[in-house]
């Protein structure tokens, strides 16, 4: 299947990829009013991205750049001005991260088709489909320097995918799951609950660095992307999603060498506390837990989409069971 193309004044080749999410249809006379705030010269083509789940992506090229158009499918303006902001300060802090593009009155959002959407700038590189040690050094490294570039940002968002919403998102789909499948999750929430990560160190957070949330160009991270999870919460969990999603093999087992490589490079920007070593097991366990919970919740109550894509909740499944017995030492 190919992904959705407007050619407009030139040719725009677009490569077979896997089904995207497209959840909102943006035209191109929409577009084109969209871009009058900007400054941003005028539109050439669009296209819709073969990634993401939450909300509808596009490129979008102009005669002045290229750009990213997100539209928001569940933020509020609210949360949306705390992404967009974050993004420019990390950005203007030296992290790789897209700027968001300001309107001729300021302001990063404005309404397209009926939702909040913002431009951001188009980072050169793609994403890597599988990492190795050299990729996991290179992003724990800057998921240090991230977290370290986040302690002066002023603004303050909640995790809204906490323990909390852990335990909703189990009633929400309990009559949906198997029995299998629910007791695990029952058991993994019930150890949850009795830890205590109030001796963590907290500050800005990523909560979703995956492969497809960095691009590389050769070994070089040009940027890191798709902050619209990221929150208040663990440097420690943080950590965690990531390594499970950039260590993991496809036996569904961490890769001690990736996971040593990653581990090294962040305590390199930032040394681990005693805390953060005794609670490490329990937090790796619950990063898996959350991307299990959410992935199951996508399946058995999808949402409706043009294109829409989900994701397999074996996969965190798995590794949920494998760290109970085989997390990586928490290194350096």
């Amino acid at each position: 299947m190919s992904v959705v193309c407007v050619k407009i004044s030139t040719i725009y080749h677009v490569q077979d990829c896997e089904i995207m999410s497209v959840y909102t249809t943006v035209t191109e006379d929409e577009l084109r009013a969209y871009l009058l705030a900007f400054d941003a010269g005028e539109l050439i083509a669009f296209e819709g991205i073969s990634a993401g789940i939450e909300n509808t992506n596009y490129f979008v090229d102009t005669s002045c750049g290229r750009y990213v158009l997100t539209l928001f499918e569940q933020h509020g303006f609210e949360s949306l001005d705390y992404f967009l902001r974050l993004m420019a300060w990390l950005s203007e802090a030296g992290v790789p991260t897209a700027h968001p593009l300001a309107g001729k009155d300021g302001e990063y959002l404005r309404l397209l088709c009926g939702k909040p959407a913002s431009l951001v700038q188009r980072l050169r590189g793609r994403s890597v489909d599988v990492a190795d040690g050299v990729h996991c050094a290179v992003v724990g490294a800057a998921l240090g320097k991230m977290h370290q570039a986040g302690r002066g940002f002023a603004h303050h968002r909640a995790n809204d995918r906490d323990l909390d919403w852990m335990v909703a998102t189990r009633n929400k789909i309990a009559a949906l799951a198997d029995i299998s499948t629910l007791a695990l999750i029952d058991e993994e929430l019930t150890f949850q609950q009795a830890q205590d990560f109030s001796t963590l160190h907290m500050g800005v957070i990523h909560a979703d660095l995956f492969l497809d949330n960095a691009l590389f160009d050769g070994e070089e991270l040009t940027g890191i992307i798709d902050l619209y999870y990221a929150c208040h919460g663990a440097w420690l969990y943080d950590v965690a999603v990531t390594m499970n999603d950039w260590c993991r093999e496809s036996d569904l087992t961490i890769n001690a060498h990736w996971a040593r490589e990653l581990l090294l490079s962040y305590a390199s920007e930032r040394p681990w506390t005693e805390a953060e070593k005794q609670l490490w097991p329990a937090v790796a366990r619950r990063a898996a837990l959350r991307f299990f919970l959410s992935r199951l919740h996508d399946k058995l109550v999808p949402r409706e989409g043009e294109l829409t894509q989900t994701k397999d909740p074996v996969v965190f499944q798995e590794l949920l069971l494998w760290l109970r017995n085989h997390c990586p030492a928490l290194v350096g």
